[in-house]
Order: C-alpha cells, then structure tokens, then sequence
C-alpha cells in the first residue's frame, strides 16, 4: 500500500431546533452534518445532551465535534451569525398541536412552532432543511393548515404581517407561489410519510418529513420506500431461521393476526428481496429481564418499572413485531404503548435502555431524569437510524449537486 491517506468524511455544518434528547441529531451527525449550534428548552433534555455530547471529556480534552446546547425559548435565539454558513437546519417542532393523542388544536395552539422552523432557515439560508413532526398533520382537518406550512417553507421570506390572520397569509403564499416573478429566498420542498419500521428501526413509527433544498441547489432529490418490509419478516418466521436465531421453543413459534394472513400467500421457495422489518426481540432480546434484579442492574437505564397495566386499545407490545410507537404523551407517558407483551398475555413497562434500542439510540447514551420523564424524552425523539438513512439521502444530493 502506498502511504496516502484514506480521504476524510465530508463535514457538513447545521442547526438543529427543538433537539429532544437529540435522536435526529445523532442520525444526522452519522450522516456527516455537524451540529454548530443545538437548541432546546426542557432542562432534562438540555441535561441528556449535554451529558452525552460534551465540550470536553473527564480528561479534559476539547471533543473533535462538541454540540454547543443553547438551552431556552428558540424565539429569543438569533440565527444570524449562522447566514450563509450551513448546510442544514433540522429539528423536530414541537408536534403536541398535531398529536392524533392530543387536543388537536393546531394553528390556535402557542406550541405551534413551525413559524420560528421558518424564521431560522430565513436568517440563516441553509442550502437544505430537514424538518420532522407527526402523522396527525396529514388529517383531512388540518390539510390547509399543512399547506400553509409547507408553503412558508417555500418562501421564507413572505413573513406575516403583524396581526395578520393565518388564512390571509395562505393566500398571499398561494398568489406568490403560483406567480413567475419570485426574486426572493425559494426552497423546492417535498413532504413524504414514512413508517420507521421499513427503515430498520424496530417500530412502527409514522413521522411526516419535510425535505427542502435551496433553489440554487440541483437536487433532483427523492425519498425510497425503504429496504425492510412485513413480507420479509413472515417469510423469515415461517420459513427462514428467526425463531433459531433467537432460540425459541417450536411451540412458542406463532405467527396470528395479519402476519398469519400474510404467511398464506408466501411461498418458501420465493424470498421476497427486501430486508425483514426489525422486531422488539431483535432490539432487545438480549438484554436480561429487568425484573431479575441482580442481572440487569449493571446495565445502565435498565431498572425495572412496576405496575404496568392493560387498558382498552392498549395492550402494549408484541416481542416479534415492531414495537407500537412508543409515545410521550399530553398529560404524561401513556403506558399501553410503552409497556411489552408476553406471550402469555402479561404486561411490563419497557425500561429507558430498552426504549432507547427501540429508538436506536447509541446503547451508550444517557438519559436524565426519572424513568417518565426519561420515556417522555424517548416517546419525543426521532429514532436515530431513521434521520441517518434521510441524512445520507440529503447529503449525497448536496454532495452531487456541488460536483456538477
């Protein structure tokens, strides 16, 4: 071998909004965006990433890539010092007025924090956004509401007049959007539904994205099904090796619901080419059970939670499918879609550790704070593998786009 150097990984520089406990940020910086400036207003979340992306380690030593965490109200941080500087703003706006579980109140709701999404790429002008938030936008009852959104995006800098109804304001968007005549800032965006379990992540987690590229930018970018589906899974269960894999007893192999309807109409001499969707057992199946206390305690964030309990609509978790989504919840952690299912029909809370693998988040990250709030963070995050297979789509755009 010659003495060249392997090329180093491009660095590209973003912003990340409303970073949780920071599961699209990891994703991201995996896919090669660093993060100059991270912001966030819950302390505990504030807490967790400062924990897990130190300015310096125990010896003191400055880290190669640390996260800056501003911690507080994004509407008093100012962007500007970032114009022209980065590659990507991301985040995650606070989903709560959308949330299918909560009170739906949408544009009348003062968590709404898309128009300050909208304000950062303005002040900044990134070369493309990357913006995360919940299935419950795409309701019929919200769809003007999700144009209007979409639409600020597209134009930035057609801000709101003060006092001026929303309405309003989607028609003058409309008028420019649709007008031949537009000098000003201008991003292409696409918006796509995506279910996390087709990506790897061990969970059925629906999340809308919204993708945009600066108008300079030739992106000709678009966003695949992804490689892992339902199909693969039962034909593995039915006729491949999963149940040996995970050494379970042959009458413990049970396949119901639709997963048995889809197995009637699989053929073992016809793989399908995909990748198998990623089960809660592959998650977590080799971690101890949390209940055999002297085992499990010298795991971190892997203490057992007690008194968990069915109720009508929630009945927790299958071990061999994608876990539920796993949820944060309007007035505490809803437990029917935090908690495993046994095969024999008992029921226990998932502990931090293990809905952090069902996030895949690092198995070495650190949560603060008691295990509902912990679970409030993880029910918040986007999983990490999800943001690192959206990052590496951008980032190969940007990457083409510049060498053309």
């Amino acid at each position: 071998m010659s003495g060249l150097k392997p090329a180093k990984p491009i660095i590209r520089k973003s912003v990340e909004l409303f970073a949780g406990a920071g599961g699209l940020g990891i994703g991201l910086a995996d896919a090669g965006f660093i993060p100059q400036m991270v912001v966030e207003y819950d302390r505990w979340c504030c807490d967790t990433l400062r924990d897990n992306h130190p300015v310096s380690d125990e010896a003191e030593q400055v880290a190669e890539h640390p996260w800056n965490v501003v911690e507080g109200d994004v509407r008093l941080v100012d962007f500007r010092e970032y114009e022209g500087k980065l590659d990507l703003i991301s985040g995650g706006p606070p989903c709560q007025p959308f949330s299918l579980g909560g009170r739906h109140r949408a544009y009348d709701d003062a968590r709404d924090m898309f128009p300050q999404a909208v304000r950062a790429v303005r002040e900044t002008r990134p070369r493309a956004f990357i913006f995360e938030n919940v299935k419950g936008l795409t309701r019929a009852s919200f769809l003007p509401y999700f144009e209007y959104i979409k639409l600020q995006m597209e134009h930035p800098e057609m801000v709101a007049r003060d006092g001026e109804p929303w309405e309003d304001h989607l028609r003058r968007l409309e008028q420019h959007h649709t007008s031949t005549k537009r000098p000003d800032l201008h991003y292409q965006v696409v918006t796509k539904l995506l279910n996390s379990a087709n990506y790897g992540v061990p969970q059925r987690r629906e999340r809308v994205l919204f993708v945009g590229f600066r108008d300079d930018i030739d992106a000709r970018w678009s966003f695949g099904s992804g490689e892992h589906t339902q199909e693969a899974l039962v034909w593995d269960q039915a006729f491949g090796d999963y149940w040996d894999r995970h050494q379970i007893a042959k009458k413990a192999r049970i396949l119901e619901g639709r997963a048995l309807q889809i197995s009637k109409r699989l053929s073992k001499d016809e793989k399908p080419a995909t990748l198998p969707w990623r089960t809660t057992r592959d998650a977590i199946g080799d971690l101890p059970d949390p209940e055999k206390r002297v085992t499990a305690n010298s795991i971190a964030d892997h203490k057992f939670q007690p008194n968990a309990r069915t109720y009508p609509g929630h009945t927790g978790s299958y071990l061999d499918e994608p876990s539920k989504t796993l949820k944060a919840g309007v007035h505490g952690v809803p437990g029917g879609e935090n908690m495993l299912r046994r095969a024999d029909g008992s029921v226990r809370y998932f502990t931090v550790r293990e809905g952090a693998r069902i996030q895949t988040f690092p198995d070495g990250y650190k949560f603060h704070g008691a295990w509902s709030e912990c679970m409030r963070q993880l029910g918040n995050a986007v999983p990490a593998e999800l943001a690192r297979v959206v990052g590496e789509s951008v980032a190969l755009r940007l990457d083409e786009a510049e060498a053309a």
